[in-house]
Parts: structure tokens; C-alpha cells; sequence
């Protein structure tokens, strides 16, 4: 005869609006369960099983929640053991395309793709950090394969599916125009570019990396000021740190207190990347700020094409005042906005009697000074 005999220490309501499971008696937070199963063959023989309900508690909520927790470092701002070159050319993780589409308008100068790659979840990265793509084929020039191209991911660990298996790129299509043909040379557009914006959902593709600690966010003080420059695709890791510290609901965003202000540089209206979310970012949070550059349709205060260092120059006392309080700065994109921008602060520093190398010199000492321009 088969005897069960459930002895329950505490009582369990669960409540389904809102998925909340409470004790009715607090201060007993074990409940045992034990299960006799006596029969002719086996008297007396049982099995204990002990289910401590904090535990069941917490599983519970992680189980209903859509926090995206479950990628992070403990503490969260802990960077020492970040996924670093986990894979490399020898053997690349083999992806695959989810997605490819146009983000820019008719009007844009070249065309830009946000290009979704699925890694199953096996090539974790953190916000900051690059792929490296290998496109198939063979390079003319040596006559050996492709080797990998560098693309910073635009999408925070937890990828655009929050399921943490897909990452994101930001791709502008490298071409090349003849003036004397007055037409692109397809013999010199950029093949790993074209590769990306030309794949298909399904297409297999040979991945590195991921790559880079130069572009993480200083997470540990959550009153930290960032202040991110960006010509064209260089808004790519911006849009990972601006997703996890204002969209995605990350230890992080939760914690965040600083102000994050983002200048972005092309050429015009058509050109801008992700602009609608970054509008409804600055309309829904006071400490996210937003200042485009638009080379083609609007003039700096000489009169000429205005540059993204001109457009940090109308504010460069204030980010001035910024990182002499703590704040990190990055630039990413092209190389060509760098000087313009140097110059604009050593105007600055100089006016406010400072040696200008020195104060560099102190940024970099503090970690709050970030490049990545090519």
C-alpha cells in the first residue's frame, strides 16, 4: 500500500497578477517535503528532499522577469574577466546573418546597414567591444584569404533580441568613385563592407573577437558623466552604451546617475543613424543629451561647413568643465575629426591657464580619455 505524506512548514500563496510568490510565515523560510513511500517490496523506505524557499523565491522571479541580469559580472561594474579574443582567425565562430537593412535615407551620402549576426549565445561580448568579420575569398594582392576586419558591435551584450544570442553592426558600404569615369570602380570598393551589406538572413559568416578593452564604460561610479563623439558609423558602440544605461532594464540603467551626451557627425539629415531613438531617449530622460553636426546643411560660426568639431566647440567649456569633474570621453569614427577637436581644447585649457599636454597627459593618466577612430 503506497502511504505520501506531505508536510508543508509555511503556506505558499502565489498571487498571478503578479507573479509574486509570499510566506506566510516569515520567520520559518524552510519548508521540508518529505515523501514516504512504503510498499510490500520496500517497508518503511523513503526519500527527503529539502526546498529552502528563498531560493524557490528567487528563481521564481528571475524565471518571470524581463530584466536583462543574467549576463552580468558580480558586481555588475566588475570588467577584470571580460571576454577577450575568445575566438580568432585559425578558427573562427561560424554566425549567422538574422538580418540586413538600409538605416539611412534617399539623400544620404553612401549607404549604411544594421547588420544582425545570431551567435547562439557562444561569443558573449560586452558593451565597447569589436567583432572582427573574415569575408570569404581570396585578397589579389598576395593571392592569400581575406584577413578580419574590425567592426565595433552596436548592440549591448544582451543583443537587440535581449536573449543575448545576437549582436549588432553599424556597416557604411565602402565604394569608391572614379572621377575620371565619373562612376564607382567596383575593382576598389571595400570587400568585407560590401560582403556585410550585401549578405542574406541565413548566410554563414566567419567571426573573431570579440576584441578591445579601450571603449568600456566606467560603470563602478554610476554618477560618471560620458560624453561620446561620433562621425557616421562611429555612433556604433554609443548606441550599445546608450541602450544599456537608458532602454534596457540593466543593473546599470538602474543604477545610472551621470549624464550621457552624445555628438554625432555626418552629413545630413538623410545620414543620421538611429536618430529617432535618440529623440525619444532625450525627450523620456533629462540627463541624456543629443547635438548633431550636419556638414552639408548647416554652418559653423565662421560661416563654413559645420564639423563635428565645430559643433563641440560651441559647448567646449562646459565638456571642458565635465571632464576636469570626472567625466569620460570618447571619440569613434574617422580619424580626420581629431585634430579640430584638440585643438578646441587646448584653446580652452589655455584659457583657463592650464598646459595643455599636461592636462591630456592627466585624462589619459584616469582613464577617462577613449579613442577609436580609423
Amino acid at each position: 500500500m503506497l502511504y505520501i505524506t506531505v508536510v508543508i512548514a509555511v503556506i505558499l500563496v502565489v498571487y498571478t497578477n503578479g507573479f509574486t510568490v509570499s510566506l506566510s510565515n516569515r520567520q520559518r523560510m524552510n519548508a521540508r517535503l518529505t515523501m514516504i513511500d512504503e510498499s510490500q517490496w520496500f517497508p518503511a523506505s523513503s526519500t527527503s528532499n529539502v526546498v529552502n524557499l528563498e531560493t524557490l523565491n528567487s528563481a521564481f522571479s528571475k524565471a518571470t522577469s524581463k530584466a536583462q541580469d543574467f549576463l552580468e559580472a558580480d558586481p555588475y561594474f566588475d570588467n577584470s574577466n571580460i571576454p577577450l579574443n575568445t575566438y580568432k582567425a585559425a578558427e573562427p565562430f561560424v554566425g549567422k546573418i538574422v538580418s540586413v537593412k538600409r538605416i539611412v535615407g534617399a539623400q544620404a551620402t553612401g549607404e549604411t546597414c544594421d547588420v544582425v549576426i545570431d551567435h547562439g549565445g557562444k561569443m558573449p561580448y560586452w558593451e565597447g567591444q569589436s567583432y572582427g568579420v573574415i569575408p570569404p575569398g581570396i585578397n589579389p594582392k598576395n593571392g592569400k584569404p581575406y584577413t578580419n576586419r574590425l567592426y565595433s558591435i552596436a548592440s549591448t551584450r544582451y543583443g537587440d533580441d535581449l536573449k543575448g544570442t545576437t549582436t549588432t553592426l553599424c556597416v557604411r558600404r565602402a565604394v569608391y568613385w572614379d572621377p575620371e569615369l565619373k562612376a564607382e570602380d567596383p575593382a576598389k570598393k571595400g570587400v568585407c563592407s560590401n560582403y556585410l551589406c550585401d549578405s542574406k538572413p541565413g548566410d554563414s559568416i566567419n567571426l573573431t573577437g570579440p576584441a578591445g578593452k579601450v571603449m568600456l564604460i566606467p560603470e563602478k561610479d554610476p554618477n560618471t558623466d560620458i560624453i561620446m563623439i561620433a562621425t557616421g558609423t562611429g555612433i556604433a558602440p554609443y548606441r550599445a552604451f546608450i541602450r544599456r544605461l537608458f532602454v534596457e532594464d540593466t543593473p546599470a540603467a538602474r543604477a545610472y546617475k551621470g549624464t550621457a551626451w552624445l555628438f554625432l557627425g555626418v552629413a545630413n539629415q538623410d545620414a543620421l543613424l538611429y536618430h529617432d531613438d535618440w529623440l525619444k531617449i532625450k525627450e523620456k530622460f533629462p540627463n541624456f543629451k543629443y547635438d548633431v553636426a550636419l556638414s552639408r546643411e548647416q554652418t559653423n560660426k565662421k560661416g563654413d561647413k559645420m564639423y563635428i568639431q565645430d559643433r563641440v566647440e560651441e559647448y567646449a567649456d562646459e565638456v571642458f568643465g565635465r571632464l576636469d569633474k570626472g567625466a569620460h570621453i570618447y571619440f569613434c569614427g574617422l580619424k580626420g575629426m581629431m585634430p579640430g577637436l584638440l585643438s578646441t581644447f587646448e584653446g580652452v585649457a589655455t584659457s583657463k591657464g592650464y598646459v595643455w599636454s599636461d592636462k591630456l597627459k592627466e585624462w589619459k593618466e584616469k582613464g577617462q580619455w577613449h579613442v577609436e577612430v580609423y
